[in-house]
């Protein structure tokens, strides 16, 4: 019982209802991912504009709202040249089942699958993509598959850090079951990582992100966004947002440092491509080229 209200305090999977993809991202299709575990779960797929990248945006939610909430942010890579992948958790969007860190670590590797397995996108021309309680998702993703590079929105050190900071006078640490140790496991995922946060954060705690970034065993940038608080426009797909996950884009695909022995810059990434998919549920017909919110006292807040 216990388990299950800390649970209802963590995640908040409204609305349930998730418009058509093509209603809400012009060209975006409906795909299905499969976990390990057997839930099927919504998703979309949407293609990049031109120029094409040739990479691939994984993007893990928040702990509030469905997929459709993260379509601005979509639209506003794909216009950048990247193609995104957006997804809803086990519990989330009128899937099955209950959310809970397990689950989730399942669901983010069932939509990496997808991407790798379905799509043929590189893991070299990939990105993680995570925003707030998504980041701890994708720092867990990215120490058993590490990806071209990882963009942290708004992310903390831990969920019992977060917790403690609400609720400074109970025992969060001792009680928690979900823990999401981000900085902990970020110390070890060794690629070039962003992280994003708002100054004026009013649920994660801004020193918290800075904590993060300074736990990053990866080259890393960090982006303050002044005056942002935690659910505001411009860290949803404000423009020095899009310009953070781009300029990590072009950072991870440059040409590698030329140099004599010893040198340990890193390998190229295969050539940049258009990768295709074909949506034989979409309304369109053809192939595309492929190239959060959260709980608050606004519509979308939270971890």
């Amino acid at each position: 019982m216990l388990v299950g209200l800390q649970r209802r305090l963590i995640y908040f999977p409204f609305p349930a209802e998730v418009p058509r993809a093509v209603e809400v991202v012009p060209g975006a299709g409906e795909v299905t991912l499969r976990t390990a575990d057997g839930f099927e779960l919504g998703a979309w797929l949407v293609p990049a504009g031109e120029p094409d990248r040739g990479m691939a945006v994984l993007v893990a939610n928040g702990n509030a709202g469905n997929r459709s909430l993260r379509a601005t942010v979509a639209r506003a890579l794909a216009k950048a040249g990247l193609a995104v992948l957006l997804f809803d958790y086990r519990g989330y969007g009128g899937n099955p089942g209950r959310p809970s860190e397990d689950g989730l670590a399942r669901d983010v590797r069932a939509a990496r699958r997808f991407l790798i397995d379905e799509v043929e996108v590189v893991p070299a021309r990939l990105l993680y993509y995570g925003e707030s309680l998504g980041s701890a998702v994708v720092t867990e993703l990215a120490t058993e598959h590490p990806p071209a590079g990882l963009v942290l929105r708004s992310p903390f050190v831990d969920l019992a850090s977060v917790g403690r900071f609400h609720y400074p006078f109970l025992p969060v640490r001792t009680l928690l079951r979900d823990r999401y140790p981000l900085a902990e496991r970020l110390a070890s995922v060794k690629v070039p990582t962003t992280v994003v946060y708002g100054s004026r954060d009013s649920i994660v705690p801004p020193e918290q992100s800075r904590a993060v970034a300074a736990a990053a065993a990866g080259e890393t940038r960090v982006v303050e966004i002044a005056g942002a608080d935690h659910n505001d426009r411009a860290l949803l797909d404000g423009e020095k947002l899009i310009e953070a996950v781009v300029e990590l884009a072009e950072r991870v695909c440059e040409a590698p440092r030329t140099g004599g022995a010893g040198d340990t810059s890193r390998p190229s990434p295969p050539p940049a491509r258009p990768v295709r998919v074909e949506y034989p549920d979409s309304p369109s017909d053809g192939d595309a080229s492929v190239s959060g919110f959260d709980r608050s006292d606004s519509a979308a807040g939270g971890a």
